[in-house]
């Protein structure tokens, strides 16, 4: 388990309103410190390896979950998923992917290439505030995620 003071959460999401609506969210949540955003898949990665504009992060601990928009420009989620997944340093990130589709050979796809969870983006803010309530209790007092901390 990690505290709320230290849970932090990378929100890949290219639609400005969606992500308006997130950090509402998050906001009614008391949560909106725990949060960063990134517009699409290329951003999403250089933030992971702490590269052109995050190089400043070097010495800041790697998010605790990503939420993967799965539909993004310049890189999309599902090559950015593949990408983390398959990297040493990141794979044990936890990732949820953030979608409009509930079509099952979606989820059979994502969940093939190591997504974590599957949630279809809630359409009013009731709805949102309830599943980002039920996101953060989950991965913040439920599981226990594994540490770069080696004791």
């Amino acid at each position: 388990m990690t505290s709320r003071d230290t849970f932090k959460i990378l929100i890949a999401e290219d639609d400005a309103d969606d992500r308006y609506l997130i950090e509402d969210a998050f906001a009614e949540c008391g949560l909106v410190q725990q949060i960063e955003f990134v517009v699409d898949g290329v951003e999403l990665m250089d933030y992971l390896n702490r590269k052109g504009e995050y190089e400043e992060l070097d010495t800041k601990p790697l998010p605790n979950l990503i939420l993967l928009d799965l539909n993004m420009p310049r890189k999309n989620g599902l090559t950015a998923l593949q990408e983390i997944k398959s990297s040493p340093e990141l794979c044990r990130i936890p990732v949820s992917a953030l979608t409009t589709s509930k079509a099952q050979e979606d989820i059979i796809k994502t969940s093939g290439s190591g997504v974590n969870s599957f949630i279809t983006k809630p359409v009013t803010f009731e709805n949102s505030v309830e599943v980002i309530n039920t996101l953060t209790h989950y991965w913040e007092d439920i599981v226990t995620l594994a540490s770069d901390k080696v004791a």
